[in-house]
């Protein structure tokens, strides 16, 4: 696969968008092949959602969080040529702070990093990953952020609590992108558990969300199998 057949997968499978997550481009890239993407995407009728990057903001202030902070800001360019609205992105991990610590620095960055986002008309969405866990630790985390270009994407198999389907709730009002996993996985239990699509959809629904919603698919069924009767049956559900 490559991002000009996997968008014709998207299109092949009649979805709306599709996000192009930045670790999956080739390593090189320029502004004319970005071009072409945006492109192949238009001409088949498939929106490019979004972006993402594995980026780490927990890190001390020196030379490695600069790199971070620039990676984030060289993808917001990226993601303006590809015609993304929104890129996700992480708090990431530091053994060496307590979590409050890193998470002012979490904000620091993110504030930085949406001024710059904002003057391009797109958002940020920090994900529920990494030290991110709960909705608690989320809201607490956001709350602190001050940009109207901050939101969550809102990772529906990410969260580790004894019930991430309140958790789900929670964080939805705030969603500016949905990722929706086949699984959940509580806290204390060992193994992964099917999700509720039905459920999950309704609370989306409570919480007026109207945003894009991205199937990840990470069981163990060959994805190639098990996508399109899932992506039928979301279709199913969200034109209830």
């Amino acid at each position: 696969f490559n991002m000009f057949s996997f968008i014709d997968y998207c299109a092949e499978h009649r979805c709306a968008g599709a996000e192009l997550t930045s670790y999956f481009f080739p390593r090189t890239i320029d502004d004319a092949y970005l071009a072409d993407v945006r492109k192949h995407a238009f001409l088949k009728g498939i929106s490019i959602s979004g972006t993402a990057i594995g980026n780490n903001f927990s890190l001390e202030k020196g030379p490695k969080r600069d790199e971070e902070i620039a990676k984030c800001k060289t993808w917001i360019d990226r993601a303006s040529i590809l015609g993304a609205p929104h890129i996700r992105v992480f708090a990431g991990h530091n053994k060496n702070l307590p979590r409050d610590q890193a998470d002012r620095l979490v904000v620091e960055a993110l504030e930085e990093c949406c001024a710059y986002a904002g003057s391009k008309g797109i958002f940020l969405g920090i994900e529920n990953h990494d030290a991110i866990g709960s909705a608690e630790h989320l809201l607490k985390l956001i709350k602190q952020v001050n940009s109207r270009w901050l939101g969550v994407n809102l990772d529906s198999g990410n969260f580790r609590t004894e019930n991430p389907y309140d958790d789900f709730a929670q964080i939805a009002p705030y969603a500016v992108n949905v990722q929706l996993k086949t699984e959940i996985h509580r806290l204390g239990v060992k193994e992964s558990e099917p999700a509720d699509l039905a459920r999950k959809v309704k609370i989306l629904r409570d919480a007026h969300y109207q945003g894009y919603v991205a199937l990840e698919y990470e069981a163990k069924e060959n994805p190639y199998t098990a996508v399109p009767p899932v992506l039928k049956r979301l279709k199913e559900l969200f034109a209830a």
